[in-house]
Formats: structure tokens, C-alpha cells, sequence
């Protein structure tokens, strides 16, 4: 079934995409930042699924990390053959009310790693002639929502760039823009979502199943659920200011 890389594997969305690959008998590089959670995973997954899960610690703010997950994506023993561009970080606080350095941080994992581990990839999957990046946008590409959605929404047009230029190559890309996800995300950046409608939530299985059957397909853009797809139409054909107007009444990311 060959090997996924997976970023931001030790909790939420990165969880559970490990546990559905695992389950159709990929196995797995574990990357993020927590030895202990990666560790205990990657034992669980074993155990459980009967795969081999391979445990990098990287912090994908610093270059040394990025450097080192690239490392591996270029290495052909045991070539990764899927890459899963997961990681990411909301701060729950407008652009000016916060440390500029986590500005900076945020731009390292979402962008500047985004596009240096989807080149190692891309590179050694075109060598080999088949492979496959799924990168995590978000629904919020499409809104103001500060420099969360600008990292998104480049996410986006880098993957539908980067999809053409391989076209042909045996290497597809796709982008999923999931929408409000009940991960626990939100908490650990003590977003305030007390008045989101519960309606809004959508479950990581959902996300993670449409996304990998995207992948399958070869398809470029994927919004799970209906509710977001349609939500995105609306948003896409809506004025930009009625947009602006409505984003001022969700919690920052």
C-alpha cells in the first residue's frame, strides 16, 4: 500500500488520517512536535492496524525542522509515496493584538512548509513516477479572516498551481478545505466558539474520508460536507464587503 507522511499527526485531523491510513494498510511517518503523544501513537497504531509507524520529531517553525522532514520525503528507502500536509495553528487573536513572532511561526508551519516538504515530495515522486500531497486549506480561504485565512487561501492556489504543473506526471495534488471541526483545535487556541451554531460542526472522520477519496481520484479541490460546499458557493458570489461584514461576527483564528 506504500508509506504516508503525515504533519501534525499527534492530535485531531493528523490523528485521525493516520488511523484511516493505517486502517487501509498504509504505513506511516508520525511528524509533529510531541515525542511522548507521537510515541504512543505509533504503538497504538501498530498494535491496533498492523502497520509500521516511523516517529520524526520536527518543529515545523524552525528551518532544522522542516529540513529534516524533507530529509526524509527525498529519502528512497522506504520512499513516501503520499504526503499529508496537515499541520497548523490558529491564535485566536487579531494581527496587531498578539506576539508578532507567532505571526511569523504561523507563516513557517502553514506556507513556507507547505512549500518546501510539497518540493522534496514532489521531486521524488515525479522521479518514481507516482505519488500523491494532500495539503489542509480551509473554508476560511475564501473569508477575511486575518492572516489565518491568507495562509489558507495561499494553500489553496499553491495546490491548484502546483496540480497543473504536474498534470501528466503520475503525481496528483489535491487541497481539502474543511470547515468548523470538532478536533478540539479550537480549545487549544482559545477560540471562542459559544456562539457557534452546534450545526456548524462537521467530524474529522467525515473530513479525513472525503478528503483521502479525493485523493483517490485524482481531484484537485475537495469541501466536505454539503453544508460547506454550499457555503463556500455563497461566499465565492457573495459581495466581498457582505463577506467582510459577516466574518466580523466569527471568532479569530
Amino acid at each position: 500500500m506504500g508509506t504516508a507522511l503525515v504533519t501534525g499527526a499527534s492530535a485531531g485531523l493528523g490523528e485521525e488520517y493516520c488511523w484511516q491510513l493505517a486502517a487501509a494498510g498504509h504505513d506511516l511517518v508520525l511528524v509533529a512536535r510531541n515525542e511522548d503523544r507521537l510515541k504512543t501513537l505509533a504503538h497504538d497504531l501498530e498494535q491496533i492496524a498492523g502497520v509500521e509507524a516511523e516517529v520524526l520529531i520536527a518543529d515545523l517553525s524552525t528551518q532544522e525542522g522542516r529540513d529534516r522532514v524533507a530529509t526524509r520525503l527525498r529519502s528512497e528507502s522506504k520512499p513516501v509515496g503520499l504526503l499529508v500536509n496537515n499541520a497548523g495553528f490558529g491564535r485566536g487573536r487579531p494581527f496587531l493584538d498578539g506576539d508578532f513572532h507567532e505571526e511569523i511561526d504561523g507563516l513557517n508551519v502553514m506556507v513556507r512548509a507547505v512549500m518546501e516538504l510539497t518540493h522534496a515530495a514532489g521531486r521524488a515522486m515525479v522521479a518514481r513516477g507516482r505519488g500523491a500531497i494532500l495539503n489542509v486549506s480551509s473554508v476560511a480561504s475564501d473569508t477575511g479572516m486575518g492572516t489565518y485565512s491568507a495562509h489558507k487561501a495561499w494553500v489553496k492556489a499553491f495546490s491548484e498551481g502546483i496540480a497543473e504543473e504536474l498534470r501528466g506526471t503520475g503525481v496528483t495534488v489535491t487541497a481539502v478545505m474543511p470547515g468548523m471541526v470538532n478536533t478540539g483545535f479550537h480549545d487549544r487556541t482559545a477560540v471562542d466558539t459559544t456562539q457557534i451554531s452546534p450545526i456548524s460542526w462537521i467530524t474529522p472522520e467525515q473530513v479525513v474520508s472525503e478528503s483521502l477519496a479525493a485523493v483517490r481520484r485524482g481531484q484537485v479541490l475537495v469541501t466536505p460536507s454539503v453544508r460547506y460546499k454550499l457555503t463556500s458557493t455563497v461566499v465565492k458570489f457573495a459581495p466581498r464587503w457582505a463577506v467582510r461584514a459577516v466574518t466580523r461576527q466569527i471568532p479569530h483564528m
